[in-house]
């Protein structure tokens, strides 16, 4: 059961990596970062923001708290990045701490309280809590992207107008569990 929660949770974790990654191949350096306004928040900053925050929780995930003091969280949201190649340097650093410590954990570690903010969790609840998080900002990164984008934007799932095709298809074969790869788009999730 906790084998196949981890291996889950990770599937689920690359799946929002792969969104976000999709997402900005179709953009260019500019638009990493566009504000709608001066009060919103770009791709670039959102990213940093994951950064900051996936270094956090995910540093010592075992051991201690998961709001660390040496996080800066409200300078996550200054607009200081400034090439594609920082941005996805932060992107990168982010994923490979997190991904990390997911395969630290263990059946022999799983009962282990996790601490965010002083306040105790479950390693699941820790997990499903980033989870969560890091999918509402995914989704900030495509909305953005997409409008961007407009007419141009690729599809990250199924297209418009593409449901009864791709159902017919996944319809068609036997009944089977999807494994994650890098062509991986295995889900019904509205990513338009």
């Amino acid at each position: 059961m906790i084998t196949n929660y981890l291996e889950s949770a990770k599937k689920q974790f690359q799946y929002y990596k792969l969104l976000g990654e999709r997402t900005m191949d179709q953009l260019t350096d500019d638009d990493l970062f566009w504000q709608y306004n001066p009060e919103s928040n770009s791709i670039a900053i959102i990213v940093k923001h994951l950064w900051g925050n996936m270094l956090s929780r995910w540093t010592d995930f075992l051991t201690s708290d998961g709001e660390k003091e040496w996080r800066q969280r409200e300078a996550e949201f200054d607009a200081d990045i400034k090439t594609r190649e920082e941005l996805m340097e932060k992107w990168n650093a982010g994923w490979d701490c997190l991904f990390g410590a997911l395969d630290e954990l263990n059946e022999e570690n799983f009962d282990t309280v996790i601490y965010i903010r002083n306040m105790g969790h479950t390693v699941t609840e820790a997990v499903n809590r980033q989870m969560a998080h890091y999918a509402y900002h995914i989704g900030q990164i495509t909305y953005i992207g997409r409008m961007i984008k407009g007419a141009d934007w690729q599809s990250l799932s199924i297209p418009r107008g593409g449901s009864a095709t791709y159902n017919a298809a996944k319809f068609a074969k036997d009944k089977h569990r999807e494994h994650f790869t890098d062509e991986w788009t295995g889900t019904d999730e509205d990513t338009q």
